[in-house]
């Protein structure tokens, strides 16, 4: 599911690099949030490395948390959709998602 290669860069705004944040990725249907690190963040997407592999169009719920850590300030707190999804070399997953929804 790698459009990146087929397609010219789509994205409207800058991404950030946030070195691999903690997030947990809320999968329809599982008890449990997938974990996951946040290695770049924009106003419409961020990109997510984890073990889960997700469905092109898949709609998730994420929590990244805060860069200083719990008590700095609330996670972030988002409804996204993904877009993209790829093999690392370290055997997990890097996913491109769209940001649908801030959960306030």
């Amino acid at each position: 599911m790698d459009r990146r290669k087929a397609e010219s860069e789509r994205r409207s705004g800058r991404r950030i690099p946030v070195g691999g944040i903690e997030a947990a990725v809320h999968v329809p249907g599982q008890l449990r949030p997938v974990t996951a690190r946040c290695t770049d963040l924009a106003v419409g997407g961020m990109t997510l490395i984890s073990a889960y592999v997700p469905r092109d169009g898949e709609r998730l719920r994420v929590e990244v948390a805060s860069p200083g850590g719990a008590k700095a300030i609330a996670p972030l707190h988002v409804r996204v959709c993904v877009r993209r999804c790829h093999p690392t070399p370290g055997g997990e997953y890097e996913m491109g998602v769209e940001i649908v929804e801030v959960i306030t």
